[in-house]
């Protein structure tokens, strides 16, 4: 898949790929994709998005976790996110989640 006139990436990939990649281990790569990029603003966002809302349903996680009907419900849906993000990011989408994509656009 092309660029779709995404801009270059410092790390040598592809941006929407980059960005994908961003969300694979939820906050991890976004910190390891967030400090590895340093030029392309598309794929920043997506890491510092995945940052954020991947640490917030970590810590609600263990919360929510005490009771295990609400916590199937959950981690459903934290699955259905965690796909949807993956995808508008291949496709070169810039997918902004309420709140959460202003404070990543902010900080990208």
């Amino acid at each position: 898949m092309e660029n779709k006139g995404l801009g270059k990436t410092s790390i040598g990939m592809e941006a929407n790929m980059a960005a994908l990649l961003s969300y694979l281990l939820g906050f991890i790569t976004g910190i390891i994709f967030y400090l590895a990029e340093k030029e392309n603003k598309f794929v920043r966002f997506h890491a510092m998005q995945s940052i954020i809302v991947f640490a917030v349903l970590f810590v609600a996680g263990f919360i929510i976790g005490l009771i295990p009907v609400i916590n199937l419900a959950f981690w459903l849906a934290e699955l259905v996110l965690w796909i949807v993000l993956m995808v508008k990011a291949y496709q070169g989408e810039k997918f902004k989640l309420p709140v959460v994509g202003d404070l990543a656009e902010k900080n990208a």
